[in-house]
């Protein structure tokens, strides 16, 4: 029986699940990808992703594989998907790749984009999908310090207890922070991230930002290498997994083609 390698693109709105990864009893992405995939395949099927999102945390363009041995038109793997799926998930596209691909071992690089209202009132409309604090903030001070985060550092102040990662030491590639009126946009590139790295390094700088704090703390913070010395997780409604970066002998897509005013 001949299987084929396909890979996914995927967006979802994080708040309808308990993360990306399956877990008894809850609802999950992963979980109700399977799920779908599997009526459309007619066999159970396993999704291997990029990366695994937590509680709360979206999806712009989450990718994933995997092998089925049905024969079916790429139309199928996304049309035809997403009729199974619940509308917090779509699959953006669909491509066969050779068997060498993996979703997470053949990424070069994860993209993340935080976006977040800075408003005395809180959001309505967007509530659960930005973010939000009340008090003014130094955005000179807060890109100051998101300087210092560049490069390869040891991210343990960063990096959530439960975090299952080989290592703390990651590449951050990029990291900046713009503005448009109320509304704060941070994004974020690494080779790799730890689990809640993203919202721990939005707590930081956000304790620049207040004032609590001058740039140069972000550095001894680095240098404790001690999650307990660091400010509190930020909220994970402004976050997104805004794309992943693949060899280009892939020919896959890195970030989400624009279709959204929020991300």
């Amino acid at each position: 029986m001949d299987m084929k390698r396909i890979a996914i693109g995927l967006e979802y709105d994080g708040r309808a699940f308990c993360g990306w990864q399956i877990q008894p009893q809850v609802a999950t992405v992963q979980a109700v990808l399977e799920q779908a995939l599997a009526k459309m395949a007619g066999h159970p099927i396993r999704v291997n992703a990029a990366g695994r999102t937590d509680t709360g945390v979206h999806g712009a363009l989450q990718v994933a594989h995997f092998d089925t041995a049905a024969q079916r038109p790429l139309t199928a793997w996304v049309r035809g998907v997403n009729s199974f799926l619940p509308s917090g998930i779509a699959v953006l596209w669909a491509k066969e790749v050779p068997d060498i691909f993996h979703a997470r071992f053949s990424a070069t690089a994860r993209h993340y984009r935080y976006l977040l209202l800075n408003h005395p009132v809180r959001p309505a409309l967007l509530a659960g999908r930005i973010g939000w604090i009340h008090q003014e903030l130094d955005l000179s001070a807060m890109r100051q310090a998101a300087l210092l985060l560049m490069g390869e550092h040891d991210f343990s102040s960063f990096r959530a207890a439960e975090c299952q990662a080989n290592t703390p030491i990651k590449t951050l590639t990029r990291m900046e922070i713009n503005s448009d009126g109320h509304l704060i946009q941070c994004d974020f590139s690494a080779n790799a991230f730890l689990h809640h790295m993203v919202r721990n390094i939005m707590g930081a700088l956000l304790h620049v930002a207040k004032g609590n704090e001058s740039p140069q703390w972000i550095t001894r913070l680095l240098a404790a290498q001690d999650r307990s010395v660091a400010p509190p997780t930020f909220m994970p409604d402004g976050l997104y997994l805004a794309g992943v970066s693949y060899p280009a002998e892939f020919e896959l897509p890195s970030m989400p083609a624009p279709r959204h005013g929020v991300i």
